[in-house]
């Protein structure tokens, strides 16, 4: 995961927002959440059970937060659900028919916040 770098390096969501156009079926809402202590460092597209994802890439502190976000039309809206793999932390939501899969080494607590912090962060 820490080696797999962003396509778009850039902590201005309105650079990183635009990029993804044409790449997805939907555009992901991208926060700057860096005044919250979790800075955007960028994004990338990538493949997640045969399906065309984006993923934004935060950091907190030395940790880095992957964000996968797919869209799911007539999904319906999920409370966060954690849980850990291989020593990674996961926090997955539905918000809006987005799936939403935060990944992080942080600890679980960490984690939970930067997921509130995204989810009541307007754009």
């Amino acid at each position: 995961m820490p080696g797999h770098l962003p396509d778009v390096l850039s902590s201005d969501q309105h650079t990183v927002k635009p990029w993804y156009s044409g790449k997805l079926d939907f555009s992901p809402p991208v926060k700057d959440l860096a005044s919250q202590g979790f800075p955007l460092l960028g994004g990338r597209i990538d493949y997640l059970n045969h399906k065309t994802v984006a993923v934004l890439i935060y950091r907190h502190n030395k940790h880095i937060i992957s964000l996968f976000l797919s869209y799911f039309p007539g999904k319906a809206n999920k409370k966060p659900v954690a849980a850990t793999l291989q020593g990674y932390n996961s926090i997955q939501w539905i918000d809006s028919e987005v799936v939403y899969d935060a990944v992080s080494d942080l600890d679980k607590t960490e984690l939970e916040d930067f997921c509130m912090r995204f989810e009541r962060s307007d754009l």
